[in-house]
């Protein structure tokens, strides 16, 4: 067999494979959107969920959904691009280094289940807040934070040395530097791993499962006082988000309608996971192009 013919025999597998992805990914969309979209109305979105009646929506678990990915990458952004800045620019090589590039990698790992046991012990059971929204935000941090440290240092160590070499070069101290010139270079693909691993976050269930609980109270969403029982705003009540209610409606639902109300989350989820991802590459692209200036 000569180069030309085994080229093009390797071009045709991979082209294959590429079809083959791209058909399961349609695949999957269709039947879900297809199954789905026909039960999503107004009157889905905006009222609330029944456990025994037919006729429930989805209102609180989608605003669960959304409250919960706002507080998780409240906390988990500065915590995971702090760790990428500290893993390309002030880590030196040894064991320390390669110890924490171990557990980063470990942590990155571990399934979603055993993220959510670890959250039940620890943001559940031995703080006693029983099951909250803070609580399942943390535990979403844990499972998010190893991706943002690896795609910040990814994209901090790909800022070309010589823009950091010329400002030290001008007496600019080192975090100086970091702040106004590497930082900004690195930002646009920084803002893409984030707004992915908010997708992550929208469509977790198995860590929430066990920390921030299967129901949710009686939201008043005129009363925006955090501090209140009945307020959405308040980070310590239960928060069943829009993963965990098609779970828990798919196998204890006791509605007649359980095949409609599931398809029509379902739908709903994997919209809001697309708009995520799309999001993604065009905030990127679009802060890339205004901080390059490039067309």
């Amino acid at each position: 067999m000569n180069s030309k013919t085994a080229d093009r025999i390797a071009s045709t597998i991979f082209y294959l494979i590429a079809l083959i992805i791209i058909l399961i990914l349609l695949g999957l969309f269709y039947y879900i959107l297809v199954n789905g979209l026909k039960n999503i109305s107004l009157n889905f979105l905006t009222s609330p969920s029944s456990n025994v009646m037919a006729g429930g929506g989805i209102r609180d678990q989608l605003f669960n959904s959304f409250y919960v990915l706002f507080i998780t990458m409240l906390i988990a952004t500065p915590l995971g691009v702090g760790g990428g800045i500290y893993m390309a620019e002030y880590s030196k090589p040894g064991k320390i280094t390669d110890i924490i590039r171990s557990c980063v990698e470990v942590l990155a790992s571990l399934p979603s289940i055993v993220i959510g046991m670890f959250g039940l012990l620890m943001f559940v059971n031995l703080t006693g807040w029983g099951y909250t929204i803070l609580g399942g935000a943390l535990a979403l941090t844990v499972f998010n934070l190893p991706v943002i440290v690896r795609v910040s240092e990814d994209a901090i160590r790909s800022v070309p040395r010589e823009l950091k070499e010329a400002s030290l070069a001008l007496g600019i101290t080192h975090w100086h530097t970091i702040k106004t010139v590497i930082l900004p270079s690195a930002f646009p693909t920084i803002l893409t791993g984030i707004i992915l691993a908010s997708g992550r976050v929208f469509g977790e269930a198995a860590a929430l499962l066990f920390t921030a609980g299967l129901s949710t109270p009686r939201l008043d969403y005129a009363n925006w006082n955090p501090f209140s029982q009945t307020s959405p705003l308040n980070i310590f009540r239960p928060a069943e988000t829009l993963a965990v209610h098609i779970w828990s409606v798919n196998t204890q639902g006791l509605i007649p309608d359980v095949e409609e109300v599931s398809s029509g989350a379902a739908a709903v989820l994997v919209i809001s996971v697309l708009i995520f991802n799309l999001l993604a590459r065009w905030i990127g692209s679009m802060i890339h192009r205004k901080i390059t200036a490039t067309k």
